[in-house]
Parts: structure tokens; sequence; C-alpha cells
């Protein structure tokens, strides 16, 4: 072995070592970078959810089902979704469609605590449902109501719920619409729906929307998507509504709507005898509100001929063009109320008032 080698020889443990000593200190941990405190945006975010979540429910339908060989009965779940506690008795609100079809519900609180649910009350119009657990006041946070008659697209709003079965889910997004329209579970219409860009997915379906106070401003019932998952269009039923609604299921398990006491005719009826646009009265209810007003309906004489009745075309000089129309607005006035009531027969108008009876 010359000189050279035997010196290149002696020095290569010396090399190997440095090569050792260089590769630990690149693979220690990094300094970590301090930062500054949470910007404004997000202190808002944390503290909304570290508020609201408490009150957010995840719900479980159930179906009762029995084994074919042992012949026992057991609860198999079949759908999940989102709701909040309204109040201290243990009242959970939550979609009508959450539930609809299910032998029984499961209500799971922010702490994992579970509890099996009754139905209290339901309002398919408005896709709201009511149920109600007996859990301990302690465990019970009922969620803060705000407004939304005084939202402005733009503003800044949560959605806190369950998607795809993903507990206590914050997202957050703004007002992207007001006064929607879309189609209740019985095909009726819900005006005044907000839309919102906060991603909602399948099981936010009943939780909260929230503005940046944590307030309750909607509850999340659709989404339009194409995949079935949030782009970026959801709709959620105004609180103004629930607030209105939920003490009426609350209180006598469902909905008693203020009425008339007609029947009204077909859009095609309409079209047939060139009846200008509102409710044409095909029949008149004994003892009902329209009856002792004296309303006219359409009818037919012994020779087949028809006889003209009232259409409806206004309720307070609010403009009605359906049914839809006629219900809507009377659903916001209270039964003994007096209305007044745009009538239309064979060409001539008069006003008629009335005093609103029950659907009941």
């Amino acid at each position: 072995m010359s000189d050279r080698q035997r010196r290149a020889f002696t020095a290569l443990p010396l090399l190997i070592t440095a090569c050792l000593a260089a590769a630990t200190a690149l693979a220690q941990p990094r300094a970590v970078q301090p930062r500054g405190p949470l910007d404004a945006a997000e202190q808002n975010n944390i503290s909304v959810f570290k508020r609201v979540s408490p009150s957010v429910v995840h719900i479980t339908s159930l179906d009762v089902q029995r084994d074919f060989f042992s012949m026992n009965v057991q609860q198999v779940p079949t759908g999940t979704g989102t709701g909040f506690v309204w109040d201290e008795a243990g009242h959970i609100v939550t979609n009508f469609h959450v539930i609809q079809g299910a032998d029984a519900a499961r209500v799971t609180l922010a702490d994992q605590s579970s509890y099996n649910a009754k139905l209290v009350g339901v309002f398919q119009d408005r896709d709201l449902a009511v149920l109600r657990i007996d859990a301990p006041k302690d465990k019970l946070q009922p969620i803060a109501v705000g407004s939304s008659k005084d939202l402005q697209v733009g503003q800044g709003v949560y959605a806190i719920g369950n998607p795809f079965g993903l507990d206590q889910t914050l997202t957050r997004g703004i007002v992207s619409a007001l006064n929607r329209e879309i189609e209740s579970v019985n095909r009726r219409a819900i005006r005044g729906v907000i839309q919102t860009d906060a991603a909602i997915n399948p099981g936010n379906s009943g939780g909260p929307l929230l503005d940046s106070a944590g307030r309750l401003i909607g509850v999340n019932t659709q989404i339009y998507s194409p995949s079935g998952a949030s782009a970026g269009i959801g709709f959620a039923i105004p609180v103004d509504e629930v607030n209105r609604v939920v003490p009426k299921l609350i209180k006598d398990g469902r909905y008693i709507r203020p009425a008339l006491g007609i029947s009204a005719g077909t859009a095609q009826l309409s079209a047939a005898l060139g009846l200008p646009k509102g409710v044409a009265i095909v029949g008149i209810g004994a003892r009902s509100a329209a009856a002792e007003a004296g309303l006219q309906a359409f009818a037919r004489d012994r020779s087949g001929r028809i006889v003209h009745g009232d259409v409806i075309t206004a309720i307070n000089d609010e403009a009605i063009a359906s049914l839809d129309d006629m219900l809507a607005l009377l659903e916001r006035r209270q039964i003994g109320e007096r209305v007044s009531l745009s009538l239309w027969n064979k060409g001539k108008t008069r006003k008629q008032t009335v005093t609103l009876g029950s659907s009941d």
C-alpha cells in the first residue's frame, strides 16, 4: 500500500464521522417560528364555535325491524341529521325531512350523551319538526335566537352541523341572497329563504345558520348541487318563520293555520273561464269564515251552466296569484283576526272584511 493510499484509508473514519454529524444536524426539528396573535376574524370563528356548539345536536333516525330468525325487535339507524336545543325543557328543532318516515329518533348532545327523542310536532309546509328529550337542564344550552328580517347580502354567516356524520363541523360564508323560494317536502313553496355559500352537505340538514354574533338566523334545509355535495349554494329557513312556527308546534303538536274555510279552483279552471289572477272559490264550508262573510262560490245551475262566484285577488291589499300565495299570507295572521279581502266577480270588484277561522 502506498503512502497516499495509507493516508486516505486513515482519514476515511474521520470523513464518515463528519458526514454523520452533518446528517444528524440536518435531521433535527426546525425551530418554531413565533406568530402574532390570531386576527379578529379567526378569534370570532373560535368564539362563535365555542359558544354555540354545545347547543348543536346530532340526530339519528331509526327504524324498528324484527329479526327474521330470532323474532327480536331492534332499532336500525336509517339516517342522520342535525338539530339544536330550543329551550331548557329539552325541545330540539330540526328539519321534518330529517325524521320523515322514521319510527324513532335518538339525539346525541355535544358531550356525546345520547337520549331517545319523542316527536312533539311537525309542519311539513316549512320542513320543520320539534322533538323532545328528557335530559338534565345542565346539559341543555338553548341556542341564542336572532332575526332574519334585517339580514343583508354580504354579511358573514356560520353553519354548524354533522355533514356526512362528522360531528360538530363549522363552516363559514356569507349571505349570498335573500328572499329565495324553495319547495318543501309536500311541494308547498317556502318563501323568504336565505341563500348562503357556507358549505352545507348531507347531514347538515336541520342545523343552525348563525350570524357573526352567534345568533340563530336560519335552519339549514337544502342544497343545490348536481353532485349531492356542497356547490356553494345552500338554503336556510329564516329564523323569523322558525320563531313563529316552533312555539305553536310545542303548544299544539301541529301548526293550526288561520283559514277562510273555502275550496280553491284549479289553475286550469281559471284559465278556461278567463278569470283574473287569484283564488277562485269553488266551495265554502258550513259555518266557516267565508260563509259568515257571505262569499260566493262558483257552481253550476240545473242546466249545467257555470254560475260565477268570487275570485280572491288580494288580502289586506297584498295581491295573490295562487292558492299558495293565499296560504302564505294567511299564515302570517292569527285566528280571530279580521282581514280585508279584495274580490272579483264577473268583472266587478268589491272588498269584504272577514274574521279568520281555524284550519283545524
